[in-house]
């Protein structure tokens, strides 16, 4: 009906036009006719007059016709120029999209409303391995891309909702099978286009290849999951944690359910408590200089500290780490292992350096190491030191009677005895055998020649029972020297205190003796 009216409305404005210009020129011929009939009245020059207006008339008419033609004519030649300036503009804007399409480098291509392919761009191309020769005009894209049967009606109802109901597409995912037979993730944004006149013209898909990218995902997700089976099997805890008084946690292996009793989400952000809390507090000082000197060097660290678990156990750790910067923030991360039982093993075998095996008391190199800063420190403060040399009487006795166990047994004991009746700041050590050395800082020699006799009378009066049935009496002798009396260094101190112990066993044994002054024979 539109159409109807852009037509007949000329063709009535034409039309009026004629009639108008009809009636103009018959009132004009009878007007002018009857005007000269009533004027002339010669017959000839009457038809003269006539002949020449009537060829004044077709003058005029002519050159107002002239007039309105060419008019009419500029304008459809102006018409004509834009019409054919708007054509090349349409063409070259159309060449400009297809070349965009064309040239994009995601999927681009459009379907009529049947499914059939219009539009295949050279991305599609790339991506499917299928050119548009093979594709343009048919259906067949679909049994292309989607082989299997079940999956390619799931995707056709998809294309059809599109088309048929309006569906918008967005961020759709699905598998393709490209010409070569390899298998693509896609992601798809679709939707129906229209006609000038309303009518459904097809619909526009716009598909990007996300292989690379999920195959990176899952690279990273393998990768993660990889990592997290390794941090959670490692024997201690992994971290990561701001440098911050509070070593605030942001992550945490669960290893350190183990390591510290606690969750992950309990050190995370000092839910619970802080990290810093179960680290001893002279520990935590020094390993935050550490850290600080680490960080200065652009090094690694490493730490050993002591730390309290949950439930109040003490254990040992040793941490490697080393800074970090995430998202413009100074982070530190690392491992943390209980090293308690290397630790234990350190402790032990140091120990073991410096004391005897059997009675736990000091070594023969750690008593001689004591006497010799005793010695020093007395020389410096002008104080006496007196070392006590004492030797189990009649000990072979004991080991032919009870064997090496109960001789063993008997060492012990009396080590323990010893112990006991010494103050916490004398020296109490096994020289080798069954001797045993006490030193006794800013000790005269009256108060050691007491505290002899006072040692003596102990074991003398408490037989030592072994295998839990049998007494063993015991006797000791013991030699007395005093420093500076007696001599002024360690060698010559102790071998003053040896031949006093001799001294007493020569005298009888269960003998206190006194060593003879430095100089005397």
């Amino acid at each position: 009906m539109s159409a109807s009216r852009e037509v007949g409305s000329p063709f009535r404005r034409a039309l009026l036009i004629c009639l108008a210009y009809a009636i103009l020129s018959a009132l004009w011929v009878a007007a002018s006719d009857r005007m000269l009939g009533m004027m002339v009245h010669n017959p000839d020059t009457l038809t003269s007059i006539q002949t020449w207006k009537g060829c004044g008339f077709v003058l005029v008419t002519s050159l107002f016709l002239f007039t309105l033609i060419y008019h009419q004519f500029r304008r459809y030649a102006r018409m004509l120029a834009v019409n054919h300036e708007q054509a090349e503009a349409i063409h070259d804007l159309s060449q400009f999209r297809e070349s965009i399409i064309d040239n994009a480098s995601i999927w681009i291509n459009v379907l009529d409303p049947a499914g059939r392919v219009l539009i295949w761009n050279k991305a599609a191309e790339r991506i499917s391995g299928y050119t548009r020769d093979e594709v343009l005009h048919s259906d067949s894209m679909w049994g292309l891309l989607y082989p299997d049967d079940e999956y390619r009606a799931h995707v056709l109802e998809l294309a059809e909702s599109i088309i048929r109901d309006g569906l918008d597409l967005s961020g759709f995912e699905s598998r393709i099978q490209t010409k070569q037979g390899l298998l693509r993730a896609m992601s798809w944004n679709s939707r129906r286009f229209f006609t000038p006149d309303g009518e459904v013209a097809g619909a526009i898909t716009i598909g990007q290849d996300l292989t690379e990218q999920r195959q990176m995902e899952n690279l990273a997700h393998d990768s993660e999951r990889q990592l997290k089976t390794l941090m959670d099997n490692l024997p201690g805890m992994t971290y990561r944690c701001l440098f911050d008084e509070s070593w605030t946690m942001k992550f945490v292996s669960d290893g350190c359910r183990s390591l510290t009793g606690y969750s992950p989400d309990e050190l995370i952000n000092n839910r619970t408590v802080a990290f810093a809390d179960l680290i001893d507090p002279a520990d935590n000082e020094t390993s935050t200089r550490a850290v600080e000197q680490a960080i200065g060097n652009a090094e690694p660290y490493a730490l050993e500290y002591g730390l309290t678990r949950r439930d109040g156990s003490r254990i040992w750790v040793w941490e490697k780490g080393r800074s970090v910067e995430v998202d413009g923030q100074l982070m530190l991360e690392g491992i943390i292992l209980d090293i308690s039982d290397r630790k234990a093993l350190e402790e032990e075998l140091a120990r073991l350096a410096t004391h005897d095996a059997l009675t736990g008391l000091f070594n023969r190199r750690e008593v001689e190491r004591r006497l010799r800063e005793e010695l020093v420190r007395a020389e410096r403060y002008k104080r006496p030191v007196a070392v006590l040399w004492i030797d189990l009487d009649h000990f072979k006795d004991v080991n032919d009677a009870h064997g090496h166990a109960g001789g063993d047994e008997v060492l012990r004991r009396v080590s323990e005895q010893l112990l006991d009746s010494v103050r916490a700041v004398d020296i109490v050590g096994r020289y080798g055998g069954e001797e045993f050395v006490v030193i006794l800082p800013e000790h005269h020699l009256p108060e050691a020649r007491e505290t002899a006799e006072r040692l003596r009378r102990m074991v003398a009066s408490q037989p030592i029972r072994i295998n839990d049935h049998v007494d063993v009496p015991l006797s000791i002798s013991v030699g007395v020297a005093i420093y500076p009396e007696h001599g002024q260094g360690v060698k010559a101190i102790c071998e003053a205190a040896d031949q006093a112990m001799y001294a007493a066993k020569r005298a009888g044994r269960n003998q206190v003796c006194v060593a003879h002054s430095a100089g005397d024979s």
